[in-house]
């Protein structure tokens, strides 16, 4: 029995629409993992050397702490938001929502008035600015990093997972040169005044652009199914305490030993770097910068090989390294063993070792959990586990006290890779038989 001509050309038109949408989710899940993490960095990169013209001189030090902190809080609330709105509603239609509140939170401080024209109330419209920003952004990757997820092949998902992760290392060493590179071009006094506005415009420009895209190109994954807002549907009470409470709580663990690694192998060592190696801040920026090429690189590939190796394999393995090697490389750095070079060697091995993990935990998060509560239980774990690791400021310095200026750190870091190992023993195995399946089947299989 031959088959029309007509049904072949309908089969073939199909498969090629599929690949395009395919592709488009893809690309909007690179592109876009590293126009939020722009966002994230920019207040704490560019708004540094001009907080004393927008917060005034005396409280430059608290401003930091109040900006960090308000996006911090943002981000957990608005993944508590937007993750079961993905759910009900479609991850591009809540992705283009959050976009667009990103780019709006994000250039409105670009256009604010200095503490010369508005006083305290500069840093007061900062500080709920960047809160809100914190929550569209939540929104942004609880909804765009399951969807491309969603629509990978069963062998790629962890190398897109790879690439989506390793965008956040890449945008934070764009945003560092990017300031650097205005600093020496204005001067400081001029950067102060405007120049730092410069960045938060191209910021909000870039979310404009993927807007249009997620407008044009990208559509939800055949896997979802649009459920509306039920007053029976899945959600957030199943997510933390019901149906699939056990696996959230496993993620939010392992989740929780990486963002305590991350804070101590970047942003605790950065300040170290100065203060105790005593690098100047071309040194610091460029051992920063070289870790943080290197740490996407890996992180590209820890994605990969997770595939390859297993999801669980990988984690323990990494996890182990990090575990061995971790605070060892912490003292070598932070002694000043090397010079540059071996500082640049020590943080960068670090950073691999610790950082390098989030490279499958696209793929790990998003196949713990059935489509119907994907995005709310991704959005959730991965923002309310950084929560505790963030406070560190309130608790390091009380371990300092007790094992040591370089200890505490140290300490923390096998902390990390503790957690990490408990919460990928405590998950399924994931092996590389069990990932060449549709990810649904995979969610399914682990739920068992």
């Amino acid at each position: 029995m031959s088959v029309p001509a007509s049904a072949i050309t309908r089969i073939g038109t199909t498969a090629v629409r599929t690949t395009r949408a395919r592709r488009a989710a893809l690309r909007g899940g690179v592109a876009g993992n590293f126009v939020d993490q722009m966002h994230i960095f920019l207040p704490v990169t560019t708004l540094g050397p001009a907080l004393p013209v927008l917060a005034g001189p005396s409280a430059v030090a608290s401003s930091v702490a109040y900006v960090v902190m308000a996006t911090l809080i943002g981000r957990p609330v608005g993944a508590m938001i937007f993750g079961p709105l993905a759910d009900a509603l479609g991850r591009v239609r809540t992705t283009r929502v959050a976009i667009a509140g990103t780019a709006a939170s994000t250039g409105a401080i670009a256009l604010l008035p200095t503490h010369q024209v508005l006083g305290v109330w500069t840093m007061v419209l900062v500080i709920m600015l960047r809160f809100l920003g914190g929550v569209f952004l939540a929104g942004e990757y609880t909804s765009a990093i399951p969807l491309a997820m969603e629509w990978s092949r069963p062998r790629h998902r962890g190398l897109v997972s790879g690439l989506v992760m390793s965008m956040s290392p890449w945008a934070q060493a764009c945003v560092a040169f990017v300031t650097v590179g205005l600093l020496t071009v204005l001067g400081r006094g001029e950067y102060a005044v405007w120049g730092w506005r410069l960045p938060f415009a191209a910021g909000a420009l870039a979310s404009v652009l993927m807007l249009v895209y997620y407008s044009r190109r990208v559509v939800d994954a055949g896997t979802f199914t649009r459920v509306g807002l039920r007053a029976d549907r899945p959600g957030l009470r199943d997510v933390l305490g019901g149906r699939w409470a056990p696996a959230f709580w496993q993620v939010f663990l392992l989740m929780s030993g990486l963002w305590l690694m991350t804070n101590m192998a970047v942003i605790v060592m950065a300040q170290r770097l100065t203060g105790d190696t005593h690098l100047g801040p071309t040194g610091v920026a460029l051992v920063m910068g070289g870790a943080a090429v290197v740490q996407a690189l890996v992180m590209a590939l820890t994605g990969h090989l997770s595939t390859v190796l297993g999801r669980r394999r990988l984690l323990v393995l990494w996890s182990s390294a990090a575990l061995v090697a971790g605070a060892p490389l912490w003292l070598w750095v932070t002694r000043g063993a090397g010079g540059l070079l071996g500082a640049g060697v020590g943080v960068a091995a670090l950073q691999a070792l610790t950082v390098c993990a989030y490279g499958p935990m696209g793929a790990y998060l998003t196949e713990r959990f059935p489509t119907v509560v994907r995005a709310t239980a991704y959005g959730t774990a991965y923002s309310l586990s950084i929560v505790v690791p963030a406070l560190y400021p309130y608790y390091l310095p009380d371990l300092e006290r007790v094992l040591g200026h370089e200890g505490g750190p140290a300490a923390l870091l096998i902390l990390g890779a503790v957690l990490v190992l408990a919460g990928t023993a405590a998950g399924p195995r994931l092996s590389a038989a069990e990932l060449d399946a549709d990810v649904d089947a995979v969610a399914g299989r682990a739920e068992r």
